[in-house]
């Protein structure tokens, strides 16, 4: 049959059928398990980024003008995303709701949300002329329609407000003020329901041919979906079971995303694992979502057949069976479930003030504050980050420390406020504010510590814990140098991967970056303290500034991506479900 898809990077652990399915359910990077190759590889072909989730827009307008004579007006919406050049592209328009100043329009319009970028989308509204009423909404030249309104924000304002609902006054072309009032248009953003629905399944098999001469076979279970030409989708592996003919696998998950329906069919494949990719065949069968829990409600086996293509010509049923041993189906909270139920992400950062920056004053200083407002790396990855995070916090009122710089006092500090004032500072721009100050009045010092800021957001994460106060923090440090206390980072981060924390960091400059690697637990091996205790999760991304800027992926992305599946591995591990939702916010 072939070697089994992911041979080199699955391995012999188990694939795509993780208990943690990815934040946007379909394509990204798995919580546990690592990477699913053959769902990314997928999802790609068909221009669906791993970091996207699809998100449709509904649309309704209240009290609109009238610009018919003899009747009310004929209002559509045409959705824009504004890109980074000032281009709108539009994303789609709504059917034409016929006299009426109120309408809520059927047609609803599809967008990737993309969690680690500020997408602003632009939606103009227009009254179309009755002449065109038979033409397809798609063929209307808007320049023959009067322009009736422009409604402008982010759609990570839309998918923070509760019920994901978020009202927006109506405006001129280019956020003109107009003499009289346009009315206003209510945007509602909800993942399609397909992607909430996650079958758990724990299979095992009872008399498996055995294909090794001197031990038993080494089984596992590659589960493909059949799409409409006939061909396989691999969706899950199972891991490999060592020498055992009545092998019984740990649980997988599957969500509705990688199944399709509970009718599709999907073909259910055996293999005796092999190191070297060669696996042999020891069967197949094809069952639905729906066959395989009625088998767990019969508690009967279905038994794997040899295909008549490997046994000249006539199909062969095998005496090994499969069976369901449990199976359970329930709806998979999402990201965007949380968030816009009323979880907040709170944003903090630490900035290394160590000498190996260089001095301030000098033009070749990472610190440097250039009087033209060209930003150093430093500032670039403050807004960067703050500009994505800020939507996610209600005050946006951030803590900013600094750590490594000789304070106020004269004392070496690896952990103090940027603000003289001690406070948290208002916005990203207060951030900023705080940095520049800080860089004239702080002198650099040494060494590179990173645990006491990490001790201090934990710190910060524990006491909300406490005080159940829905929120889930992030730390970003930037930094230039090698760690001093890698041992007491390793010891604070374990510590920390129990709360509600993630820790961003960024290497700026060129130092040897290869400590902060070792933090960012990747490669699989979870990161343990000094005592031998391991991390009950990787709450850690590093990301060196020049490698970003050297590539297409921004800084901001390439931190990010792994939030959001961060965040759910927390709140699914204390099976902490989304508040109930109220209405949504006027802007």
């Amino acid at each position: 049959m072939g070697a089994c898809f992911s041979d080199v990077k699955g391995g012999m652990q188990a694939v795509g059928g993780t208990r943690y399915p990815p934040y946007g359910g379909g394509g990204s990077s798995s919580i546990i398990g690592g990477p699913n190759d053959a769902v990314d590889m997928f999802y790609r072909a068909r221009c669906q980024q791993a970091l996207c989730t699809p998100l449709e827009l509904s649309m309704s307008a209240s009290k609109l003008r009238d610009r018919d004579i003899l009747s009310k007006s004929d209002p559509m919406a045409v959705v824009y995303l504004k890109k980074r050049d000032g281009r709108l592209e539009e994303l789609g328009r709504t059917e034409v709701v016929l006299n009426s100043l109120d309408p809520a329009w059927i047609q609803k319009v599809s967008v990737s949300y993309q969690f680690e970028m500020v997408q602003n989308l632009v939606i103009h509204v227009y009254d179309v002329d009755t002449k065109y009423h038979n033409l397809p909404v798609k063929a209307l030249n808007l320049k023959d329609q009067e322009f009736l309104g422009e409604a402008t924000c982010v759609l990570s304002e839309i998918v923070t407000q509760r019920n994901c609902s978020l009202t927006i006054n109506l405006q001129n072309k280019h956020g003109q003020v107009g003499p009289r009032n346009l009315g206003t248009l209510t945007v509602h953003a909800e993942e399609p329901v397909a992607s909430k629905t996650v079958v758990n399944i724990t299979f095992r098999c009872t008399n498996l041919d055995n294909k090794d001469l001197f031990s038993k076979s080494d089984p596992f279970l590659r589960i493909s979906r059949i799409v409409e030409t006939g061909n396989l989708v691999p969706i899950c592996k199972t891991e490999v079971v060592n020498n055992n003919l009545n092998p019984i696998w740990r649980p997988i998950s599957l969500s509705m995303r990688q199944f399709g329906s509970k009718e599709n069919p999907l073909e259910i494949e055996c293999f005796d694992f092999d190191s070297d990719g060669s696996h042999q065949f020891m069967g197949t069968l094809k069952k639905s979502i729906a066959d395989l829990e009625k088998l767990h409600r019969d508690r009967t086996g279905a038994n794997f057949v040899l295909p008549a293509s490997l046994n000249r010509g006539r199909e062969k049923v095998l005496k090994g069976q499969l069976f369901v041993e449990q199976f359970s189906e329930k709806p998979q909270f999402s990201f965007l479930d949380y968030i816009s139920s009323g979880f907040e992400l709170n944003f903090m950062v630490a900035v290394d003030f160590t000498a190996s920056n260089g001095n301030p004053r000098s033009p070749d200083s990472l610190h440097y504050i250039d009087p033209s407002r060209r930003l150093n790396s430093y500032q670039q990855a403050i807004m960067d980050v703050g500009e994505v995070l800020q939507f996610y916090d209600s005050d946006r009122r951030f803590p900013a420390w600094g750590f490594g710089g000789r304070t106020y006092d004269g004392s070496v500090s690896h952990c103090f406020n940027l603000s003289p004032s001690g406070h948290e500072v208002e916005g990203v721009e207060g951030i900023m504010a705080a940095y520049s100050g800080a860089i004239h009045n702080v002198s650099l010092a040494g060494p590179t510590l990173f645990g006491q800021v990490i001790n201090k957001a934990a710190e910060i994460a524990g006491q909300s814990l406490l005080d159940n106060n829905n929120k889930y923090y992030v730390l970003l440090i930037i930094t230039d140098g090698v760690l001093t206390d890698l041992q007491e980072t390793k010891d604070a981060l374990v510590r920390a991967s129990d709360l509600p924390l993630s820790v961003l960091i960024v290497g700026v400059g060129g130092a040897d970056f290869k400590q902060m690697e070792i933090l960012d637990a990747d490669n699989g091996n979870r990161l343990e303290s000094s005592t031998g205790r391991m991390a009950t999760r990787d709450i850690v991304q590093f990301v060196p500034m020049r490698e970003v800027y050297g590539g297409q992926i921004s800084v901001v992305q390439a931190l990010l991506e792994e939030l959001p599946g961060q965040f759910l591995s927390y709140m699914r591990a204390r099976d902490i479900k989304p508040l109930p939702h109220a209405s949504g916010t006027t802007v």
